[in-house]
């Protein structure tokens, strides 16, 4: 007989969703809103850059740290921090009078979202269990992947009948909803208070990621040779080295180096990396060029990759149930070339452009690609790693996701020659492409079906 949830559970479930929506929901807005951004405040594609990057700087960072701090304060009481951070740093950006107070609010918005998803999972896993668990955590993905449906559409929306500023204050509804929720959940916040916490680490992670990410950024503009530009670079290098050697000694480490160890844990992670930055790349410039290049309006950018969105969404239990019966290996290898075959459509874009012909046959390929690799990848690492670790498991693969989108997106002057002109927007999906071919191999040669391996250290 299937268990149900009681009206507590249901409540945890609703809280939980909320608050990752939150922070879902801006991640998918702000794309489509980056050119009209941009014609306000000025500052082209470096400033387009800043807005995504000073999200994911600290929200690579810190999400890892989040996990400690809801083990020692309390769940509750952290993703109550976090909602109300991400409020008021998306009024600070909704008021934003130049490029610097925008960036500066975003990054804010970025470190308050860092204790939004981990609390929102780690409030589930603390009060149920078994399929029960394994049901509200389908519920909690549901219902959070409709942040990826509606927010390039409200984004357009609202860029197109409003202004870009409003964009942001969507989030102030549901944070609000959510705040008042969380008065009606009877739920202890359980506290360790033995637990330790390394700001050292979070410190030498975030300044190490933040001075390599202004490098590459601002490198096309000052150049290689300018110490503002390798002086930082080398300093965020060396920052984040000493990060990772710190992970092997610390006594509680935010990121658990022993985790490395498991074959399908470090190669999934891989894959991560290759996959995320190309899926990062792809959103990046279609939201831009479709409006920058081919002259759409913003809901209709919004609009042009509802297909990918729909197919995930159809397709990905469907693909999960089979990587359960079959072994993740085959999906994440197929999975990654079918999502390059479908960047590589995107080569058909012409200065006479035509949605129908040039475009949606890629977000058809691109999506069913993405709805094949996302649950196999996903139960491949979290699978890999005992039950009691799926938690910092789970909030390692997140952060490697993000890194990814923030380094590429850092690169991109790089990758696009310059400038996000037709010619720019071709190179970016060769490269997008290059990306997930590798993470298909990767998958091919390093991903194991047979026996999941378990890791039992600590560190």
């Amino acid at each position: 007989m299937t268990e149900t949830m009681t009206s507590q559970q249901r409540l945890v479930v609703a809280i939980a969703a909320l608050a990752s929506f939150v922070a879902f929901l801006d991640g998918t807005i702000v794309n489509v809103a980056l050119p009209a951004i941009s014609r306000e405040l000025g500052g082209g594609l470096v400033t387009q850059q800043w807005v995504v990057d000073a999200y994911l700087i600290t929200l690579s960072a810190l999400i890892l740290l989040a996990g400690s701090l809801s083990d020692a304060y309390g769940r509750i009481l952290i993703m109550r921090i976090g909602l109300i951070g991400f409020g008021i740093a998306s009024i600070g950006i909704a008021v934003a009078p130049n490029p610097e107070i925008l960036i500066i609010g975003r990054a804010l918005q970025g470190a308050a979202g860092a204790f939004l998803v981990p609390s929102s999972l780690a409030l589930i896993t603390s009060t149920m269990r078994g399929a029960l668990q394994a049901r509200a955590i389908g519920m909690w993905t549901a219902l959070t992947t409709g942040a990826m449906v509606v927010g390039p559409v409200i984004g357009g929306l609202f860029v197109d009948y409003l202004s870009w500023r409003f964009a942001f204050l969507i989030n102030v509804l549901p944070i609000a909803i959510t705040l008042w929720l969380l008065t009606r959940l009877q739920h202890p916040d359980r506290r360790d208070p033995g637990a330790r916490i390394d700001w050292l680490g979070a410190i030498l992670c975030t300044l190490g990621l933040g001075l390599a990410v202004f490098a590459l950024i601002e490198q096309p503009n000052l150049g290689w040779g300018s110490p503002a530009i390798w002086m930082p670079l080398a300093g965020g290098i060396l920052l984040f080295l000493l990060f990772l050697l710190r992970q092997r000694t610390v006594p509680s480490p935010i990121l658990p180096l022993g985790l490395f160890r498991v074959r399908n844990f470090w190669s999934g992670n891989i894959t991560t990396l290759f996959v995320y930055a190309a899926l990062s790349l792809n959103g990046f410039v279609v939201a831009v060029y479709l409006q920058q290049g081919a002259g759409l309006s913003a809901t209709l950018a919004g609009l042009a990759s509802l297909p990918i969105t729909i197919m995930t969404i159809v397709l990905s239990s469907r693909m999960g149930a089979l990587s359960g019966k079959y072994g993740p290996r085959f999906f994440m290898t197929v999975g990654p070339i079918v999502m390059a075959i479908g960047a590589l459509l995107l080569l058909a874009v012409g200065e006479d452009f035509d949605y129908w012909w040039q475009v949606l046959p890629s977000m058809l390929v691109f999506g069913l690609g993405l709805a094949v690799t996302v649950s196999p990848l996903t139960a491949a690492i979290l699978g890999s790693i005992e039950s009691e670790r799926s938690g910092i498991a789970s909030a390692v693969n997140n952060a490697v996701a993000r890194v990814a989108g923030l380094l590429i997106i850092a690169m991109l002057a790089l990758v696009t020659g310059g400038g996000l002109d037709l010619a720019g927007f071709h190179q970016a999906n060769i490269v997008a492409a290059a990306l997930l071919l590798i993470g298909g191999v990767v998958s091919f040669v390093g991903i194991r079906n047979p026996r999941r391996e378990r890791i039992t250290t600590d560190s």
